[in-house]
């Protein structure tokens, strides 16, 4: 049986924040392959937030990146950073 486990650490100390609904991931897969490659995933942004990954409709957790300056991907940009 395949382990979930990744050797791939590319977003060790990372924090991504998901908000809005994605073309084609699910919020768990997305959060799934963040977790996979070392990064952690919150339910809130906060100035210790690394990205925010955005999709359609996101709301207040998008405006307080925008006030804070915090990178705002969408998933085509995290599919890249995944590559």
């Amino acid at each position: 049986m395949q382990s979930e486990i990744s050797n791939d650490d590319r977003f060790t100390g990372k924090t991504f924040v998901i908000t809005g609904t994605l073309p084609n991931l699910k919020r768990d897969e997305a959060t799934r392959l963040i977790q996979m490659h070392g990064g952690k995933v919150s339910g809130s942004v906060s100035k210790k937030t690394s990205f925010v990954l955005a999709g359609e409709e996101a709301g207040s957790k998008l405006t307080k990146a925008k006030e804070l300056g915090i990178k705002i991907i969408n998933e085509e940009e995290f599919n890249n950073m995944l590559e």
